[in-house]
């Protein structure tokens, strides 16, 4: 037997032992690292997300309570204004003549009143010397009784004029913002019907009403909530940011709307910046009261498929189950777990990609602020990534017998290099080796 068939066949030898040695070193992949979270039941606060519209504590209509010609104003459109502070000047000449009237009126019935009581003075001493007579005496003090009254009849017209002047210059009723006026001056008001002149609202603080429906309101009733207080109420502004200062609801409607089928409530929020204004919408957050035996999940870690919401979860024996879960609301970025989940349960969050029921994992605490940076909290493109790069690294190692399209045995890159040099040195030897 020449020498290069004898080559050719320890090149084939070589192969074929390294491919069966491939196949005894490969070993299963060990189990992949996951972030779980240790979760035990808290209390959590209810709330409720709603849409309310900004009203004033306080609104006063200011109108003209006598009748006459508007002289100026006196005010400032859209300024704040103190109660008792001056809006509108009415002409006062008409009220003040009236006034004077009424003044001469009331020094005449006292002038009366005195001379009525001067002589019934006399007919009281005459009376028991039977100077006059009883008639007399009557007459007299008829006469004395009748002045009295004309000077309280006379004093309370003067006071009646003397408001009807004071009614002429046109006060704030309450403090608060003034708004539009509503005549300019030379208008003439007051005539049989009290003339709108302006408006005062207090905005600070302000009033949010807003409402619950039936079933909502139910809804609530039907959770037994803890509350110790009054319910508390968040604004969210427009930039989505929230207003500084907190309200409280004080008022809950005991009559259901029959156009909306709603009970109407009503909170009191500061506004001591004036930076919320009356009859606008805001977004509020009411917190209605407190649970207790519930779960704070990550949104991330809740699974869905037709049998509903599920989490997985890493036993104490490393081996990775599935939970179904019932979800009652989503809050401030987290599920709300109610059913499902028992105290001290690894609720993975991430790496839920590489993991299935029934399979081990290693359980890693999970941290939010590295998602991505590692296998405690990998992305969800990381995850996808990983997949068909693990598929590549297995094909190129050959997996357990598998065979190629040819049908020939996979064998490991350095055993065909290996196997291939030592043929290549072999064939370049000195031809009288040959037999």
């Amino acid at each position: 037997m020449s020498m290069r068939p004898r080559l050719i066949a320890l090149a084939a030898s070589a192969l074929l032992l390294a491919a069966c040695g491939g196949e005894q070193e490969q070993q299963a992949p060990p189990p992949p690292e996951v972030g779980v979270i240790t979760v035990q039941p808290s209390t959590v606060a209810m709330t409720k997300d709603m849409v309310g519209r900004l009203a004033p504590f306080r609104s006063a209509d200011v109108r003209a309570r006598v009748p006459g010609v508007v002289q100026r104003r006196v005010y400032e459109e859209g300024s704040d204004v103190r109660e008792g502070d001056v809006l509108f000047v009415i002409d006062p000449a008409p009220f003040q003549a009236d006034l004077s009237a009424a003044q001469a009126a009331l020094a005449q019935a006292e002038a009366n009143a005195a001379n009525a009581r001067s002589m019934a003075e006399r007919a009281r001493r005459l009376a028991p010397e039977n100077f006059i007579s009883r008639s007399d005496l009557d007459n007299a003090l008829a006469a004395e009784r009748s002045a009295t009254a004309a000077v309280q009849a006379a004093r309370a017209s003067t006071e009646s004029a003397r408001i009807n002047l004071g009614y002429a210059t046109v006060r704030a009723p309450i403090s608060g913002r003034a708004g539009k006026q509503q005549v300019t001056e030379g208008a003439l008001v007051g005539q049989g019907t009290a003339t709108l002149l302006t408006t005062v609202d207090q905005i600070d603080p302000l009033y949010v009403n807003f409402s619950l429906s039936l079933a909502e309101l139910e809804d609530l009733r039907g959770r037994q909530l803890q509350n110790d207080g009054a319910v508390a109420v968040e604004v969210l502004l427009q930039d989505g940011s929230v207003y500084p200062h907190a309200g409280e609801v004080d008022f809950s409607g005991d009559v259901v709307d029959p156009a909306t089928g709603a009970v109407s409530l009503r909170a009191t929020l500061p506004n001591p910046d004036r930076r919320l204004l009356p009859g606008a919408y805001v977004t509020l957050k009411a917190t209605m009261g407190q649970q207790s035996g519930l779960y704070l999940v990550p949104q991330s870690a809740l699974q869905r498929d037709p049998a509903g919401g599920y989490l997985m979860v890493v036993g104490q024996d490393g081996m990775v189950a599935r939970r179904d879960v019932t979800v009652d609301r989503a809050q401030d970025g987290q599920w709300v777990v109610s059913q499902g989940l028992s105290p001290g349960d690894q609720v993975i969050v991430s790496g839920l990609q590489r993991v299935r029921a029934d399979a081990p994992a290693v359980a890693v605490p999970w941290q939010p602020a590295a998602a991505g940076r590692g296998p405690a909290a990998p992305t969800a493109e990381g995850d996808a990534a990983a997949a068909p790069a693990a598929a590549g690294e297995a094909g190129a190692a050959g997996a357990d017998g598998q065979t190629g399209a040819d049908g020939a045995a996979a064998v490991p890159p350095d055993a065909q290099g290996d196997a291939a040099g030592a043929a290549a040195r072999e064939a370049a030897a000195p031809a009288d080796t040959q037999d």
